[in-house]
């Protein structure tokens, strides 16, 4: 098999992946060499009049024709610009590649197609198109017998996975295949989410094993080399599924310390719920402050940098950590989800708590912006003390209003349940609970009997999810936040802003 590191230089100059004997990951483009190579039978090469994809069952937009120019040097588009659009810009059947409107993409592809007409064999390719939206683009070229036997025609078939999907547009930070990219590990039932990260950052999750032995301990570790690799571990940090909050913790301390011993150069955390936070200051005498000694905790195994979401006190988290921390929020996905619910009608943010306040006005304020007219505002005073909520001061502008009530978590409901109904009762029209953490503790049951509430909207930070749907009676809405946070590992990576990722 020849491969990119023994092809010319002005192949390895345009392709990050060659291979001259085809398995290509499409499953459309795997129907293409095979129709071609049942085709070619005995003969050195199929005529192109042999040459039917529509036969073999790959659709229309996954495969191309190109006939050689005339005079040589080119070529010439005879079927397949439906394909060809995504990649090279409009074109149409007689189209030669040097006209194509994207020329870098056309480049590309003049010299596979040269390279394949050479070595009369298909060759597929991988590169990371730019022009237009960033793409990692598999590109399959197959020689076909023609007119004149030393120019051979082209079937080709063209594969496209966006490289990044960020929740807002603007500037995209797409991320290079190749043996210096990044690494993205997903601990246990963060899996899920670890693929749609990927397959929006444009990797492959990266293979580890997790061993659990008889008496309660454990064992993980990389399946790939990471010495020299920028490394991230995403894991989900909420107990529940058989494993504590301690548990989670410990396995993926351990790894990030497994990892910094295997070389790897920077290793990344990526806890969209960061377990021990709510622990943030002493309320009683002697207590503890549970942030910071878990802070110490990821110091001391070498985590470079923390990425979470939503942290129950930002304050606290930022001097907690000595470490890189990198703080997301869910507004813009919140912001645009309430924004088609909300239409022309009044509308009012709501904290359940003062210690929320500064969060809710925050998203308040990205509502504004998004809807382009006032929003009005409301809190509720709220005391926990020995698991029980009190307190009934009720202030803000909610009558006649769709109320949106911002916290950053729901674990027994009963906070967000009791401003759901503060809010009827001053004249709330509809009442909309939304939370970045879905813990529903418990199975949540104060929202059990939330009636007031019309919908409950969450992300999939906590996975999997851990209340029964039907028992809020299709009023749960869940949003994910694999673009979110696969942009922001993207962003980390290559250097980029996350400020900007959060519309700040």
């Amino acid at each position: 098999m020849t491969t990119l590191a023994i092809s010319p230089i002005a192949l390895r100059r345009l392709f990050d992946y060659l291979d001259y004997a085809p398995q290509p990951k499409s499953g459309d483009l795997s129907e293409l060499l095979g129709h071609w190579r049942e085709r070619r039978g005995g003969k050195v090469l199929p005529s192109l009049a042999e040459i039917d994809p529509a036969e073999a069952g790959v659709p229309q937009q996954f495969w191309f024709i190109f006939r050689p120019s005339d005079p040589p040097g080119d070529f010439v588009l005879s079927a397949g610009a439906e394909a060809l659009a995504p990649l090279l810009g409009p074109c149409a059947a007689g189209d030669a590649l040097r006209a194509a409107p994207r020329s870098r993409a056309a480049a590309r592809l003049r010299r596979l197609f040269a390279a394949a007409s050479a070595a009369g064999e298909p060759i597929l390719a991988a590169f990371a198109s730019r022009e237009g939206e960033p793409a990692l683009v598999e590109v399959l070229a197959a020689p076909l017998a023609g007119e004149d036997p030393r120019r051979p025609a082209i079937l080709g078939g063209l594969a496209l996975r966006p490289l990044l999907h960020g929740p807002r547009g603007g500037a995209r930070y797409p991320l290079k295949p190749g043996a210096a990219g990044p690494l993205l590990f997903a601990l246990g039932d963060s899996r899920g989410l670890g693929e749609a990260i990927a397959d929006h950052v444009g990797l492959e999750l990266a293979a580890h094993e997790e061993r659990d032995f008889e008496d309660g301990e454990h064992k993980t570790r990389p399946l790939v080399g990471v010495r020299g690799r920028d490394v991230y571990v995403l894991a989900g940090l909420a107990g529940g599924a058989g494993q504590s909050a301690n548990d989670r913790l410990c396995r993926l301390l351990f790894f990030i310390a497994t990892l910094k011993d295997a070389g790897a150069v920077r290793v990344t955390a990526l806890a969209p719920y960061l377990s021990y936070a709510r622990k943030d200051r002493q309320t009683k005498t002697r207590d503890p402050v549970t942030i910071r000694y878990v802070a110490e905790l990821f110091e001391t195994v070498g985590a470079d940098a923390l990425l979470t979401l939503e942290a129950h006190n930002l304050a606290a988290f930022q001097n907690a950590f000595r470490c890189l921390t990198v703080h997301l929020d869910a507004d813009l996905l919140f912001a645009e989800h309430f924004a088609a619910i909300l239409g022309e009608a009044p509308a009012a943010v709501a904290s359940p708590d003062l210690g929320g306040a500064k969060r809710a006005e925050r998203f308040r304020q990205r509502l504004e912006a998004r809807l382009g007219r006032p929003v009005a505002k409301a809190f509720m005073d709220k005391q926990r003390s020995m698991g029980k909520v009190t307190g009934d001061i009720f202030a803000g502008d909610v009558a006649g209003r769709i109320v949106i009530v911002v916290d950053d978590m729901i674990a027994s409901g009963t906070t967000m349940a009791r401003m759901a109904a503060a809010c009827r009762a001053h004249g709330a029209e509809e009442v909309h609970l939304a939370a970045t953490h879905g813990l529903f503790s418990e199975g949540a049951p104060a929202l059990m009997e939330a009636r007031q509430a019309s919908s409950i909207v969450v992300t999939d930070s906590v996975s999997p999810l851990r209340i029964d749907p039907g028992r809020l009676g299709g009023r749960l809405k869940v949003l994910s936040v694999a673009p979110l946070l696969a942009e922001a590992l993207a962003r980390c990576h290559a250097g980029g802003s996350i400020a900007e990722l959060l519309g700040r």
